[in-house]
């Protein structure tokens, strides 16, 4: 069994009002799944962490039920019936992200749908499985508005979320690793991961070392030092000054491989 460790916390609301985290951390026998909710303009919905909440239940009964079983047949499987028990309809609903890593006897399963990474580290080097299509979408100026996000959001020229269509499921990116060969894996949802990829605060590799030498709250830290000190997002244009954190990682053997933090 790894070494698992896990910090949350949560952000504030659009209106910059705290609010309770839309992120949410499962951790099951061999497996650990970070949803997070995306925050709805459109109050007549049920907010994004209902929503995730909902899903990462399903998701960890049919894990516990089925623990080898195909990680996107799975998410499918979890979608539809979360959509059916909630009477849930596509475009009309709330979403959320998806992502899952799996362990078995001879590999480590990673699943990401939308913008919450896993990041693998072993003698391959460094793994990042990340779904880069609504930051695309973000950067070419293309989700200006509520109505852009629900056009945009599982179509074909847009980007995949878990929501109500099961078929989003099938857009995850996937990756396995041989566990002899995995050291460690993070798990972040986006208000962790933009510290790398917008505030480039740090790589990867430092995140790995960070959080085993000071814990994963010292990254949560130093992500909400930046935002503090770009209040009204102009050197950092987001939507909100916090965004919910969630950062876990899966410690397979700790120092074993020469090279790593």
């Amino acid at each position: 069994m790894p070494e698992i460790v896990i910090a949350e916390r949560a952000g504030v609301g659009a209106d910059g009002h705290p609010r309770p985290t839309e992120d949410h951390v499962v951790v099951l026998d061999n497996a650990v799944l970070v949803l997070d909710g995306a925050t709805s303009s459109d109050p007549s919905q049920p907010p994004g962490g209902w929503y995730a909440e909902r899903l990462a239940r399903r998701l960890a009964d049919d894990l516990h039920t089925a623990p080898e079983a195909d990680l996107t047949e799975i998410l499918t499987s979890a979608i539809a019936r979360v959509t059916s028990e909630n009477g849930l309809r596509p475009q009309q609903s709330p979403s959320s992200t998806v992502a899952a890593v799996r362990w078995l006897d001879d590999r480590v399963d990673a699943l990401v749908l939308a913008d919450s990474p896993v990041v693998g580290f072993g003698n391959f080097g460094v793994d990042v499985v990340s779904d880069d299509r609504l930051a695309g979408l973000r950067r070419r100026g293309m989700l200006q508005t509520g109505a852009d996000v629900r056009r945009r959001r599982n179509a074909h020229d847009g980007f995949w979320v878990a929501e109500a269509d099961p078929g989003a499921a099938a857009h995850a990116v996937r990756r396995s690793w041989e566990r002899s060969k995995v050291e460690a894996v993070l798990l972040a949802s986006d208000g962790v991961s933009i510290g790398v990829d917008q505030y480039a605060l740090f790589d990867w590799r430092e995140v790995l070392a960070i959080t085993r030498a000071d814990g994963p709250d010292a990254v949560l830290d130093a992500v909400r030092t930046a935002e503090k000190q770009d209040p009204d997002g102009e050197r950092w244009p987001r939507p909100k000054r916090h965004d919910d954190q969630a950062l876990v990682l899966v410690d397979f053997s700790p120092g074993r491989i020469q090279g790593l933090p």
